[in-house]
């Protein structure tokens, strides 16, 4: 179908789905974990705040591997698919992650 980003097998460009769309967002997600991670200094200290450090952390990590996998998707092979659905569901779980974090940073700061 004309204009659905998806190339024609017959001209011989491969499709690249949402991993060319994952793959920057991913690296800026990566970014935007690391500026919670310093905003929420402004929480006082305590346990919760700790927690949150260790998940905006283990979120940055994910959003790493999100977009490592998404990279290793737009290259030619047979494990394409394979990786870009990996990418996705990490980029998805990170996303959750960050909601999480925020939601919680939001209740912490007073």
């Amino acid at each position: 179908m004309p204009g659905d980003g998806k190339a024609a097998p017959e001209r011989g460009v491969p499709a690249r789905g949402l991993s060319a769309h994952i793959l920057p967002t991913s690296a800026t997600m990566v970014g935007v974990c690391m500026t919670v991670l310093s905003i929420g200094h402004l929480a006082p200290r305590g346990e919760v705040r700790v927690a949150i450090d260790k998940l905006l952390a283990v979120d940055a990590i994910v959003f790493l591997v999100s977009a490592v996998l998404s990279f290793m998707s737009l290259r030619p092979g047979q494990s394409r698919l394979r990786y870009e659905w990996w990418g996705e569901l990490l980029f998805i779980c990170g996303l959750a992650l960050l909601a999480l974090g925020a939601v919680v940073l939001a209740f912490v700061i007073n």
